[in-house]
C-alpha cells in the first residue's frame, strides 16, 4: 500500500530549489499576496502528473494527509491523484473522491489547485445531480471556494450545459477579487466558444457593470471591432 509518506519522500527527492523560487514568485506567496505563506519545494506539474500513475493504490485517508500538507506540490499531487482516481473509478470510488474533496475545500487553496481539480471532480460528479452546493460555494467568504463554484461548471460547459455557469457568473459579477474576475470571464469565454448567441445575450444587460478584467476575458475571442464596442460601452442592452 502506498502512503502519504512514500509520496512525500519521492517528491522531496526530485525537488528543485530553483524551481521553488520561481514558483513562489509566480504564485504570489509574499506578505499580503493571495498565496501568502504557501511553501514550494520545486516540482513541476508534468512531473506530478506522471507520478500519479504509481500511486493509484493510495487509500483516500492517506491522500487526505497530503491535502493537509503545508507544501503546495504535495497538495497538488493529492488533487491530481484524486482526479485520476475519479476518472478511472466506479461509482463508489467516484463518490469517495468527491466526498473527500468537498470535506477539504479549504485545502484547495490556490488557483492552480482549483483549476486542475474542480472540473474533473466536482463538475463531473454533479453533471447529472442537483447543483445547489455550487451556488452555496459561490456565496462563500473564501475566495477559493468561490473559484471552485465557477470552475466546476467548466465540465458542464463541455457538455453544452450553460445554465449554472451563467447563474453563478451573475452571482459573482461584483466579486472583489481579481482572480475571480479572471475565472468568471474565462468561463464566460468558454460558453461563447460553444454558443456565441447565449454569451452575447448574457453580456448585453450586464457588460457595462462588469469588472474590466472579467469583460476582457469574456470577449477575448470576439472580432476586434466588436470587442471595441463592448469596451467603449456602445453595445445596447
Amino acid at each position: 500500500m502506498m502512503t502519504a509518506s512514500d509520496a512525500q519522500k519521492a517528491l522531496k527527492a526530485i525537488a528543485s530549489p530553483e524551481v521553488a523560487q520561481q514558483s513562489m514568485r509566480f504564485f504570489k506567496t509574499g506578505p499580503g499576496e493571495y498565496g501568502e505563506g504557501d511553501i514550494f519545494i520545486g516540482v513541476r506539474v508534468p512531473v506530478l502528473r506522471r507520478m500519479t500513475a504509481g500511486y493509484r493504490s493510495m487509500p483516500l485517508d492517506e491522500i487526505e494527509k497530503l491535502l493537509h500538507s503545508p507544501i503546495h506540490e504535495e497538495r497538488l499531487f493529492a488533487l491530481l491523484l484524486m482526479v485520476r482516481l475519479f476518472g478511472e473509478g466506479g461509482p463508489d470510488e467516484k463518490n469517495g473522491v468527491y466526498d473527500l474533496y468537498m470535506d477539504n475545500t479549504r485545502q484547495v487553496n490556490n488557483w492552480d489547485l482549483v483549476d486542475t481539480s474542480a472540473p474533473g471532480i466536482v463538475g463531473a460528479w454533479l453533471q447529472h445531480r442537483q447543483r445547489a452546493v455550487l451556488h452555496r460555494l459561490a456565496e462563500s467568504v473564501l475566495l477559493w471556494e468561490r473559484r471552485i463554484a465557477i470552475l466546476a461548471t467548466f465540465h458542464f460547459i463541455r457538455h453544452d450545459d450553460f445554465g449554472d455557469t451563467l447563474k453563478i457568473s451573475d452571482r459573482l459579477l461584483n466579486d472583489p477579487e481579481d482572480l475571480m474576475h479572471k475565472a468568471v470571464g474565462w468561463m464566460l469565454r468558454e460558453v461563447g466558444k460553444r454558443n456565441g448567441v447565449i454569451l452575447r445575450s448574457f453580456l448585453a444587460p450586464r457588460y457595462s457593470r462588469m469588472p474590466r478584467t472579467m469583460l476582457r476575458y469574456a470577449i477575448e475571442r470576439f472580432q476586434p471591432a466588436e470587442r471595441k464596442r463592448y469596451l467603449q460601452g456602445e453595445v445596447k442592452a
